[in-house]
């Protein structure tokens, strides 16, 4: 049987505690202010951990929990709504990068892992374009 990613990480707890980590670095560093700002703008950051987790399970293989909420896992349709920066994108990927890191994930499934997230960040970026929004939002917001 072919091991999952989500499998290669460890298994959900693993994949709960990168979440947990990587949210409280998004707390804790400076590139994570503008993370935080956007999510506050949402539902928060509590659940945004919850929805990441349920996400990512999925994403990597495991149990489709996002989709069985909401019905799909198309991530432009999750994103349109809030204004992404390359910026913040980069910040999102560097905090990911190190949550990975300090948890001592390695190998080439944290290499692809990495290289995914990447393509993901960055197809999201709409330069402060967002759908039902009539201007531009601010780099400095």
């Amino acid at each position: 049987m072919t091991q999952t990613v989500l499998d290669k990480l460890g298994g959900e707890d693993a994949l709960r505690e990168l979440v947990e980590h990587f949210y409280d670095l998004v707390e804790a560093r400076p590139e994570g202010a503008q993370i935080v700002r956007l999510h506050m703008d949402g539902h928060g950051l509590a659940a945004t951990r919850a929805q990441q987790f349920n996400f990512l399970c999925g994403f990597f293989g495991g149990r489709q929990y996002y989709k069985e909420l909401h019905g799909h896992m198309n991530v432009k349709l999750i994103h349109e709504h809030i204004p992404i920066l390359q910026k913040d994108a980069e910040d999102w990927l560097t905090l990911m990068d190190r949550a990975l890191a300090d948890l001592g994930h390695s190998g080439a499934h944290v290499e692809r892992i990495r290289a995914t997230l990447r393509r993901v960040a960055l197809v999201l970026v709409n330069d402060g374009e967002v759908v039902g929004a009539d201007s531009k939002r601010l780099a400095n917001s």
